[in-house]
């Protein structure tokens, strides 16, 4: 079943690149006593992702400050080393996005927003949504129906929303 607004989120270990590399990084101690957004995505380097979803919170990110969210969190089914070297080519890393890998889908599954397309080489990736999490409670979920579109679950969108 997948998460909805008012659930806790599950701690999940996450993957990241720090300055001497890899880094294991545990949800609840970005999401404890914190306004968060997260916003999840099937793929780095995939289409939508690269043109429209990341892009949206690049423009907003400012915005979600002035509304008091403490972190923007980027999420994807890979492994540090590819978010890392997305989050600089898309300059995400640079307008203050916190790109997390989550390479055994461990979060994505717990919370349900796990998908499979085969044809396409998505294998237990996540579906397309953003949140708000406040002290790790959801108080907006934003979800896409499909993982090609990113509609309601853009930096925009979301921002109308809080």
């Amino acid at each position: 079943m997948a998460i909805s607004q008012g659930d806790r989120l599950p701690n999940a270990t996450l993957s990241r690149m720090g300055d001497a590399g890899p880094e294991t990084v545990e949800l609840d101690t970005l999401t404890k006593g914190r306004k968060v957004v997260i916003f999840a995505l099937p793929g780095a380097y995939t289409g939508t992702c690269t043109t429209s979803h990341v892009p949206s919170f690049m423009r907003t990110i400012e915005d979600f400050k002035a509304k008091g969210v403490d972190e923007v969190i980027c999420l994807s089914v890979n492994d540090p080393f590819v978010m890392g070297a997305w989050g600089e080519s898309t300059g995400a890393t640079a307008a203050g996005i916190s790109m997390l890998g989550d390479a055994a889908s461990e979060f994505t599954k717990a919370v349900g927003m796990d998908f499979t397309a085969p044809p396409a080489g998505l294998i237990d990736r996540s579906k397309r949504y953003a949140l708000v999490a406040e002290d790790g409670v959801v108080t907006v979920l934003h979800a896409e129906e499909n993982p090609g579109v990113c509609d309601i679950s853009g930096g925009e969108a979301l921002l109308a929303a809080i």
